[in-house]
């Protein structure tokens, strides 16, 4: 999801704080093609020191962060260019991969420190059943995980969004496709799609993922007022959302098979809410590194029809499609 590091997120920084996080700025270009795993980058760009005052973490001092990424950027040229010696001794060392989200490193090294109250005593998701919006308005700011079960099944767009369904949409209206590159934003993981219009040109096996087809997984938020006018008439905000709550003008959509979103943080402003259209999913929580002593990681699967409430600007999350399944998301903001 887009993110916004502005000036003002640093005023009141030490110098040294901020001659690093420019290095990081600086260095992230050199990282665009290469990184590490977010499991790795976690335990990386984090270590834990226990202090008197506190009894909890920190992030690494400036000049060790400033070695660290210097150390990164280096591997990462080394692995790019295939210089063999360095490769191997890189990769031995630290398991460095080219596999890297541009910009997960800054903005991993540059997050702040959560309380960890937000997930202390969390062990599983919170199930709701045909909650109403008076029983949900005690939970409706809370970091803990939540699921609605059947929340979204009586939507249209249970039985008519589909890859087809969004292709032609986006495909007849002018536009479309220039505003998720110009105004919005595409996310097209571990596939070889640079936009959303490959991803709609894709040959009909693949897109059935049949024998000998590569698996695919993508996201893309929706901008076009007149894409999102459509979608509208399929679906809205989650009735049992506080009606004053404010609300995002950008969705998302999520669509494809097998391995969903590797484990990450999002960097948006408010909580998340993300409806199940199709397919059965299975998400992995894991609790912030500075918390790993006090919180579990939680896991649980979705169903169609099922919508999923979680602050992802905490917990750190990933997702699995079961085998075969195509999966249909569709996700907004709320807070």
């Amino acid at each position: 999801m887009a993110v916004n590091n502005s000036d003002e997120d640093h005023e009141g920084d030490s110098d040294a704080e901020r001659i690093v996080y420019e290095k990081f700025v600086a260095l992230n270009q050199n990282l665009i093609d290469c990184g590490i795993h977010i499991d790795e980058l976690r335990n990386l760009t984090y270590r834990k020191t226990r202090t008197k005052s506190d009894g909890g973490s920190a992030l690494l001092r400036p000049h060790s962060l400033f070695i660290l990424v210097t150390l990164v950027a280096v591997a990462c040229v080394s692995i790019v260019l295939k210089i063999p010696f360095v490769e191997y001794i890189v990769q031995s060392a630290i398991g460095i991969r080219c596999i890297l989200p541009n910009n997960y490193f800054v903005w991993e090294a540059t997050r702040p420190i959560t309380d960890c109250e937000m997930c202390k005593d969390v062990k599983e998701v919170l199930v709701f059943h045909n909650i109403t919006r008076e029983k949900f308005k005690n939970y409706a700011y809370s970091s803990r995980p939540m699921l609605m079960k059947g929340a979204a099944s009586k939507w249209p767009a249970m039985r008519t969004f589909d890859y087809h369904f969004l292709r032609d949409l986006y495909q007849r209206i002018d536009g479309a496709y220039e505003s998720v590159e110009d105004e919005c934003q595409i996310l097209t993981f571990k596939t070889e799609f640079k936009t959303l219009e490959e991803v709609f040109s894709m040959p009909e096996s693949r897109v059935k993922l049949e024998v000998g087809e590569k698996p695919w997984y993508v996201g893309w938020s929706n901008c076009h007022p007149e894409v999102l006018d459509v979608l509208h008439q399929y679906y809205d905000k989650p009735d049992f959302l506080p009606e004053d709550a404010e609300h995002s003008r950008t969705d998302y959509i999520f669509i494809g098979y097998q391995q969903g979103a590797v484990m990450h943080i999002d960097y948006v402003s408010r909580l998340m809410w993300q409806a199940q259209i199709k397919g059965h999913k299975t998400w992995k929580l894991l609790p912030p590194p500075e918390c790993d002593d006090v919180c579990s990681p939680v896991s649980f699967r979705v169903e169609p029809g099922d919508i999923v409430l979680l602050d992802t600007r905490q917990w750190y999350h990933d997702t699995h499609i079961d085998d075969g399944e195509m999966s249909l998301t569709v996700s907004s903001e709320y807070g």
